[in-house]
Formats: structure tokens, sequence, C-alpha cells
């Protein structure tokens, strides 16, 4: 089992240093912060006249203006990553994406939940589901061959 572990811990290790899987990365990146930005500022624009806000506003907003910095800032970076043709290896980054990525999810979760209870749940559910699809066809698509010894596909 510890050589398992070992094999996959270096698959991700070589992966993650492949160049081509970092411009993809950055690629990614820049579309996800980039549309995270802007359905931000979309979201926000109502409550800018709005007063008084009401907790799931307020939560909004707030939400996003953490969000918002953070992404044009990380939009920046992935020019200069871009550029470098590497991503960078920083934890201050690191940790700014986690912010930035799950103050727009806390932020368009209020505003949906603003809008209606009922949708901010679905939200956050299909998000959470989202997330778990994602991750399912990643490691798929990158790991099939290590995880197919583990996890055999099923006959139809």
């Amino acid at each position: 089992m510890d050589d398992e572990i070992e094999r996959i811990k270096a698959e991700v290790v070589d992966a993650a240093s492949d160049p081509a899987a970092q411009q993809e990365w950055i690629r990614q990146s820049n579309l996800t912060y980039g549309g995270l930005g802007a359905a931000g500022l979309v979201v926000v624009q109502p409550f800018l006249t709005a007063k008084p806000l009401d907790l799931t506003a307020t939560i909004c907003v707030v939400a996003f203006a953490v969000a918002i910095p953070l992404l044009a800032a990380l939009l920046v970076l992935n020019l200069q990553e871009e550029y470098r043709h590497r991503v960078t290896s920083s934890r201050l980054v690191s940790f700014a994406k986690s912010v930035a990525q799950g103050a727009a999810f806390v932020g368009i979760a209020a505003a949906f939940w603003h809008i209606s209870t009922v949708a901010g749940i679905v939200f956050v559910l299909a998000g959470f589901f989202a997330v778990g699809v994602h991750s399912a066809g990643y490691m798929h698509l990158e790991y099939d061959g290590t995880f197919r010894s583990r996890f055999p596909r099923r006959k139809p």
C-alpha cells in the first residue's frame, strides 16, 4: 500500500512539473479568474444602490469585496506565468487562490440565497457536486493508468 501511495505521489509531482500541463493550468486559471471576477461585478451591481442591505446581500457584497481584487491580481500574475512558461510555487499565491475562489463561491451562493433560499441551497449543493465531477474526471484523464488497477472499470 505504501509503495502504491509513493508511486501516485511521484506521478503527481511529474505531472506538476510538465510544462504543457502548467500552460494548461494557466489557461484554465485565466478562464476561472476572469469568469468569477466578471460574475462578481455583475452580481454586486444591484446592491450598489440598495439600502439597507439584508444579511445575504451584505455577505454577497463583502465576499466579492474580498474576491474581486484577489481575482484581478491572480489574472495579472497569470500573464507573468504565461510569459515565464511556468506556474509559481508561492504559498501566498496558493492561499490567495483558495481565498479568492472561496469568497467568489460564497458571494454567488449568498446572491442566490438573497433571491431564494431554495436557490441558494441548490447552488451550494450543485457546487459541491460539480467539484466532485471535476475531480473524478480530472483524475481519470490524468492518472487513468495508475488508478485502473485499483479501480477497474465495470463492463457494460
